[in-house]
C-alpha cells in the first residue's frame, strides 16, 4: 500500500487544470472546485511511469461484485481507448447542454440512452494512464485552449470537475471511452426526477441486469442486503 499527499497531487495537478476549473467548478471554494476533483484528469501525468492501471472509485459505493471483475475490464478497451466510465444516470446533461440542444434541435447530445448522449458520471472510474501518455488526442484535450474551444462550442458551464470534463470531450470524441455497463455504477439519486424531468426521468435512471456496484450519489440510502 503506497499513501500519496494529497497536497502534494494537488500542487501537482494544479497546472494541467487550472483552467478547466473555470468551467467546470460551480465558483471559488465550493466543493468541486478543489483541484482535487480533476485528479482523474490528468492521473497519467503525476503517476510513477510504472503505474499503468488504476482504478477510481468514489466513497459512497457499495460492492457487490468482486473488484477483479471490473479490473478485466480493461481488456474490453477498443484501440484509441484510455477510460473506462459509465453514463450518468440522470437528465443533468440534458440541463447542462439545454442551448445546445436548443440551437441543435436534432442532435443526440443530452438525449437518453441507448442511441442518445447523456454523458457519464465518474464515480467508478477506470484509467489506463499508459494509454492517456501515449495519446496524443487526449493531451490536446487538456491544453486551455483546447477545453475553451470546447466550452464555447457547447455553451458548457458546469460544476461537477472531471465528470463534466470526460462528459465534454465523450460528445466529440466518443472514442476516447470504453462505456462501463451501468451495472458497475448504480446510480441511486434522483434529484432531478423533482426538478423539472420527471416525464423523461425513467429513460435515464432505468438500468437492467445485477447490480455489481451501488452508488449513492447526493446522499442517497443504498439498499441493504
Amino acid at each position: 500500500v503506497i499513501f500519496h499527499d494529497v497536497d502534494v497531487l494537488t500542487e501537482q495537478l494544479l497546472p494541467v487544470v487550472e483552467a478547466m476549473q473555470r468551467h467546470f467548478s460551480a465558483g471559488q471554494g465550493t466543493y468541486y472546485s478543489d483541484a482535487i476533483f480533476f485528479l482523474s484528469v490528468a492521473m497519467h501525468r503525476i503517476m510513477p511511469k510504472e503505474i499503468t492501471r488504476i482504478i477510481q472509485v468514489d466513497l459512497d459505493v457499495k460492492y457487490k461484485a468482486n473488484i477483479r471483475d471490473l479490473f478485466e475490464e480493461f481488456d474490453k478497451f477498443k484501440e484509441g481507448a484510455v477510460i473506462g466510465i459509465a453514463r450518468e444516470m440522470q437528465p443533468v446533461y440534458r440541463h447542462t447542454f439545454w442551448q445546445y440542444r436548443r440551437e441543435n434541435p436534432h442532435t443526440k447530445v443530452g438525449e437518453p440512452p441507448p442511441d442518445g448522449l447523456p454523458g457519464f458520471n465518474s464515480g467508478v472510474l477506470l484509467l489506463d494512464l499508459e494509454a492517456m501518455r501515449q495519446s496524443k488526442l487526449y493531451n490536446q484535450l487538456l491544453e486551455p485552449a483546447t477545453v475553451q474551444k470546447l466550452t464555447e462550442k457547447y455553451h458548457f458551464k458546469g460544476h461537477l470537475g472531471d465528470q463534466d470534463f470526460f462528459t465534454m470531450i465523450g460528445m466529440e470524441h466518443p472514442e476516447l471511452f470504453h462505456v462501463l455497463d451501468c451495472t458497475w455504477n448504480r446510480q441511486l439519486c434522483t434529484w432531478w426526477k423533482d426538478h423539472g424531468y420527471s416525464d423523461v426521468f425513467d429513460q435515464y435512471f432505468q438500468c437492467e441486469g445485477e447490480v455489481k456496484i451501488y452508488h449513492g450519489n447526493c446522499n442517497t440510502p443504498i439498499p441493504e442486503d
